[in-house]
């Protein structure tokens, strides 16, 4: 287990309704019956044009100390719900199935397949909880993370939000998600010792108003941290106060010490004007080289407001905003069944609705992304049925699913596959990479969607293509259970 070894013991994170069902299998003998799920998701937040996948390192953690406890087993035998060869199974439970998903840090896109599970069904329902809990909230972190350094345009974003968020774990895995989708530090502490998210931090209004005068408490600060003095520089006056004894404590300090002083931060008022005038002080008196700092509630459209009216900023620090997606804060991951295995042939399966978007596509599949081979940019997604061989694919015809007469014919491409074996026959047979290298992944991928995509507002719609037989099986599916 090594490196993967939790202090808790999550094997009872799990809905209800996964345990009575599968006592159900259990009491009708199917309970080895192969079954397949998809985890997908329906809708990007904040009506983007795409998300970015996270969440895999956490999943796989909690498969690995997957087992249920004497005490998990007692506590579930005084709800006279469930049957002692359930019970017995459950004592000696562990994962040997099979597992693909997509890299962690890759842009995705509604209605694919980002972690496939085929598995005995009782195996890959009692994980259903936790993969959802995971992927839904570390994708929704990293999605509105890269919104907002993307709208910093190349300025640092520090994540900022941890007493914010909906609990400790969120703050964690939060800002580890944070780091996957571009910021470059958090100021959670925890998030650096466990996952290397660099932190930062310097001071807090109450620093500066326990002290009789601001410059003191400037002074005082200066004192301890000369090599690493950052000033906030709001808590009474920016522009009267703050700025002049910030330069003060600047020259009386921190110079004859033989440092320069890193940064002032403002977290009020009206920051881009504000800025602009920090930056003109600074500057008149030798600080070229200080960054501002701007904080106070911000998002995407807020910074990117903020730079169009010319503010002087090196950093921004994000915090409620990002944390929380606090404009959108469901990612709305779904995990559903599309095929079981009879005979040893797998048999798709559909979820039909009246609402349109609910009807999930079936079978098997797998996933593509469909790259010109000159720019290497992605311009669209690929699903077959798991026995379709396109290795060799150069050129190809793609419709609208929605328009299925609009057709367009592409060559010079390349069918990239997406899932990748993470279990086999439950074996770990995936090596996870750290999380600078994916981070950088996520920003190589991110700049490889069309920039139509990337915008923020109307973002064009990024097409997922079925092949015939997938669209085939899904249209006969759907007109034999409309009978």
């Amino acid at each position: 287990m090594g490196k993967f070894k939790s202090e808790n013991n999550l094997s009872m994170l799990i809905d209800f309704y996964e345990l009575t069902m599968s006592n159900g299998y259990i009491d009708h003998c199917i309970e080895d019956t192969i079954c397949v799920f998809d985890m997908f998701f329906r809708k990007n937040p904040d009506k983007a044009g795409f998300s970015i996948f996270a969440g895999l390192e956490q999943v796989v953690e909690y498969i690995e100390n997957l087992n249920f406890s004497n005490e998990d087993i007692e506590h579930l035998r005084n709800t006279d719900l469930f049957s002692e060869k359930f019970l017995e199974y459950l004592k000696n439970f562990k994962f040997t199935g099979d597992i693909w998903s997509v890299k962690e840090g890759t842009p995705v896109f509604p209605n694919t397949p980002i972690v496939v599970v085929k598995a005995p069904v009782i195996e890959a329902q009692l994980i259903e909880t936790m993969v959802l809990l995971s992927v839904n909230h570390q994708s929704l972190i990293t999605t509105k993370a890269n919104r907002i350094v993307r709208a910093a345009k190349g300025k640092e974003v520090f994540e900022l939000g941890s007493r914010r968020a909906q609990g400790y774990d969120a703050a964690v895995v939060g800002a580890r998600s944070a780091y996957i989708g571009g910021c470059t530090a958090t100021a959670c502490v925890l998030a650096e010792q466990k996952y290397s998210v660099p932190a930062v931090g310097t001071m807090a209004h109450s620093w500066v108003q326990l002290f009789d005068s601001e410059y003191e408490a400037f002074k005082k600060y200066a004192e301890t941290y000369p090599a690493n003095c950052s000033l906030l520089i709001d808590t009474y006056n920016t522009l009267k106060l703050g700025i002049n004894n910030a330069i003060r404590v600047f020259n009386e300090v921190v110079l004859p010490k033989g440092f320069r002083p890193k940064s002032v931060r403002i977290d009020s008022g009206d920051l881009a004007y504000v800025s602009k005038k920090v930056r003109e002080k600074l500057d008149e008196n030798g600080f070229e080289d200080v960054k501002i700092i701007l904080s106070n509630s911000l998002d995407e459209h807020l910074i990117k407001g903020i730079l169009q009216q010319g503010a002087e900023v090196d950093c921004f620090g994000v915090g409620e905003n990002l944390i929380t997606s606090k404009s959108d804060p469901v990612f709305g991951g779904v995990y559903k069944l599309v095929a079981v295995e009879k005979n040893n042939k797998l048999i798709p399966k559909i979820k039909i609705s009246g609402t349109l978007e609910k009807i999930n596509n079936p079978h098997f599949k797998m996933l593509y992304r469909v790259r010109d081979n000159e720019t290497g940019k992605a311009f669209a997604d690929y699903l077959t049925v798991f026995d379709e061989n396109v290795e060799n694919v150069s050129d190809i015809t793609l419709s609208d699913v929605s328009a299925t007469w609009n057709k367009k014919h592409y060559e010079n491409i390349t069918l990239e596959p997406m899932l990748n074996k993470i279990y086999e026959n439950g074996k770990l047979v995936y090596d996870l990479p750290n999380i600078e290298e994916i981070r950088k992944y996520c920003a190589k991928e991110v700049a490889l969607i069309p920039s139509e995509v990337r915008r923020f507002d109307y973002p064009h719609t990024y097409y997922v293509n079925l092949s015939e037989k997938l669209f085939k099986t899904k249209t006969d599916l759907l007109e034999e259970y409309s009978k």
